[in-house]
């Protein structure tokens, strides 16, 4: 009987205790991210056990995948771009089309083929294609001209160069001249207009991989095959092919041929898949290898992470020759099975018209695209649209919240990576906890990554930056919790490339990416060269690249950490009035400490960025306040003078020689 009692009361206690527990858990997750951690690490795990199998069973190429999608959905949308829609069939026979012609321009297995193209669908099929027979493209930025452009013809070793119509003006024969290459005759009749030169090939330029097989020396997958069968000959020859209506018509005429597996054969997850250069903010871009390991993991995680629904479509205007939309959106779109938009280039203009037009439930956006979206006048339209997600990096904290409320986006999915980073951060932001961080993670996955990561102090006066280091170990200084410091990832210091590729052809630049005896003698970390805090939430926060950061009256001072917060600060603005200029030099010696306030304001007509929508601030730091330079631009310097902003003039910059003026 007692029994039976004790029984009846406990099942009487079951509805105050469970929901007691939910609350308990809760509040557990609320306050350590458990859920998301367990998540976080389930997709981790199950895409490191995906792409071990798919290496074992010799199928690392996406192609693979698209493949099975064409089999299994062959009539879901996979491209959707100036309102046209391929499904996964017709874009699967379209590659194999693009397959064929490139193995008729005599295109092997592994070679490195060039393709010079703005976002279209030709981009696509060309990619693919080219993975479709086993070679690998080097995605050439578009914007590019005269010595960059050259300089990453050169640095991808390609024959072949693919161009569209919107760059043909870049390889005319006069510019090719200029820089030391020759005209040779057509060889032969083919579809299309094409043009052959002959270079001599710059020594230093010529990747170690190469050289090294002249002597015999085992090199490493991915990058050789084509390029060291025969011993290197200074005297090069180049053939770019431009693309126009003729010759897409002449693809598209030509059989669907599928080269068998071995064509493909023999990839490792840590070998090329492809080339995509950085973006040159600070010198001449570098070939950075996209290995086939990191394009799975990227694509799944971000899959996993949105999660990405077959059902989805994400749009991008994003450059397709950086690793933001190839990989995050185009690899994460293959991967999941789903359908992308295209837009051919960003404007505020179009963005949403291109957006609605294709029922886009997720955009992507790098840099400053959501400052230049929130800038354009509000319209009745601004929440008419299928959005739930904004996906990309480089989103600013007094940007954040006032984008998601205008555009009625619920989600921002903020990552942060770079395209030859070994890991990256994310931050899925729902609420206001996390707004403007550029990861987040629970107190599990933090405790793991801890151990794979450092932030270590920096020496501001060193030039490169340097990290500071204890005089009697020779290691790192690791900074304290929510001290800012350069972000480091562990590499295994017996085999680097198994996470860091590093740069083609570039050994320098990719050892000055590996930092030695961090925490330890001997270990070996990837220098992220950005200066980053980890809080006591576990929440990321990204301050500045190393080299923008300076030291002024004994201070360190971050050109990002705010707006105006630099020596030389740019502005795409009109010239102002000095109202304006007073009111503008009292709001920043209230906002920010004394040391902080810009003492010169630079105002310029348009802001020079990358592709991907980055500053290059390092053009501002080059010209600095030489006032002959910056008018003869078409900008205006002002300086902060008897508390105002005032018109910067030749005769103040030679006080300042003089030693007449102290700053």
């Amino acid at each position: 009987m007692s029994r039976l009692v004790y029984s009846l009361a406990h099942l009487a206690s079951l509805p105050f205790a469970v929901p007691a527990a939910a609350a308990g858990l809760a509040y557990i997750n609320a306050r350590h991210g458990l859920f998301e951690d367990l998540g976080f690490l389930s997709r981790f795990i199950s895409s490191n056990i995906s792409t071990d199998r798919l290496e074992k069973r010799d199928e690392l190429s996406l192609f693979y995948v698209l493949e099975e999608h064409a089999q299994s959905s062959p009539n879901h949308p996979f491209i959707i771009c100036n309102g046209k829609t391929w499904t996964y069939a017709q874009s699967y026979e379209i590659v194999l089309k693009y397959g064929t012609w490139l193995k008729s321009r005599g295109v092997v297995k592994d070679e490195i083929v060039a393709m010079d193209f703005v976002n279209s669908e030709i981009f696509i099929w060309i990619w693919l294609g080219l993975w479709s027979i086993g070679a690998k493209p080097a995605f050439i930025n578009y914007n590019l001209t005269g010595k960059s452009l050259i300089h990453t013809i050169r640095t991808s070793t390609a024959r072949l160069v693919l161009v569209d119509q919107h760059g043909k003006d870049n390889f005319s024969e006069h510019v090719m001249a200029e820089h030391g290459f020759v005209a040779r005759p057509s060889e032969e009749s083919l579809p299309g207009r094409h043009a052959n030169y002959g270079f001599d090939r710059d020594p230093s330029q010529v990747p170690s991989v190469i050289e090294k097989s002249r002597t015999g020396a085992v090199v490493p997958q991915g990058q050789t095959s084509a390029h060291v069968s025969a011993p290197i000959q200074t005297r090069r020859k180049l053939e770019i092919v431009f693309f126009d209506q003729a010759l897409e018509s002449h693809i598209f005429s030509l059989a669907p041929t599928r080269l068998p597996n071995s064509e493909r054969s023999g990839q490792k997850r840590s070998g090329m898949a492809m080339l995509i250069y950085t973006s040159g903010t600070t010198g001449l871009p570098k070939p950075a290898v996209m290995s086939w390991g990191k394009i799975h993991t990227s694509g799944n995680t971000v899959k996993g992470w949105i999660p990405l629904k077959k059902n989805d479509i994400m749009y991008t205007a994003m450059p397709l020759y950086h690793s933001s939309a190839a990989v995050l959106c185009v690899a994460a779109t293959i991967r999941a099975g789903s359908t992308f938009a295209l837009g051919r280039k960003f404007s505020h203009s179009t963005f949403w018209p291109d957006v609605r037009a294709s029922k886009a439930t997720i955009i992507q956006y790098v840099g400053e695209t959501c400052r230049y979206l929130l800038s354009a006048p509000e319209s009745p339209l601004d929440k008419d649209h299928n959005v739930r997600i904004a996906l990309g990096n480089g989103l600013r904290p007094d940007v954040w919240q006032p984008f998601k409320d205008r555009f009625n986006i619920k989600t921002v999915c903020e990552f942060y990576a770079a395209t030859e980073a070994p890991i990256g951060f994310f931050n899925r932001n729902t609420n206001n906890f996390s707004t403007g961080a550029i990861g987040r993670q629970g107190t599990l996955v933090a405790a793991l990554m801890g151990r794979q990561v450092a932030l270590v102090r920096m020496d501001p006066e060193s030039d490169p930056p340097e990290p500071l280091r204890d005089l009697d170990t020779g290691l790192c200084q690791i900074a304290n919790g929510d001290e800012p410091g350069e972000m480091l990832y562990e590499l295994d210091p017996k085999d680097i490339s198994a996470k860091f590729q590093g740069y083609f052809g570039n050994d320098k630049a990719t050892k000055s990416k590996i930092l030695r005896n961090v925490k330890a003698k001997g270990d070996a970390y990837f220098r992220s060269g950005d200066l980053m805090k980890w809080d006591e939430e576990n929440r990321i926060w990204f301050l500045d690249r190393t080299g923008d950061t300076f030291r002024w009256k004994a201070e360190n001072v971050s050109t990002a950490e705010g707006d105006g917060k630099t020596d030389v600060s740019g502005a795409p603005l009109a010239l102002p009035s000095a109202q304006s200029l007073k009111h503008l030099a009292d709001h920043l010696k209230k906002a920010l400490p004394g040391f902080a306030v810009p003492l010169f304001l630079r105002v310029t007509k348009t802001m020079q960025t990358t592709g991907t929508n980055k500053q290059q601030k390092h053009l501002l730091q080059k010209d600095g306040i030489e006032i002959d330079v910056v008018e003869a631009s078409g900008d205006a310097l002002f300086w902060l003078k008897e508390g105002t902003y005032q018109r910067f003039t030749r005769k103040d910059l030679d006080k300042i020689r003089g030693g007449q003026v102290r700053l």
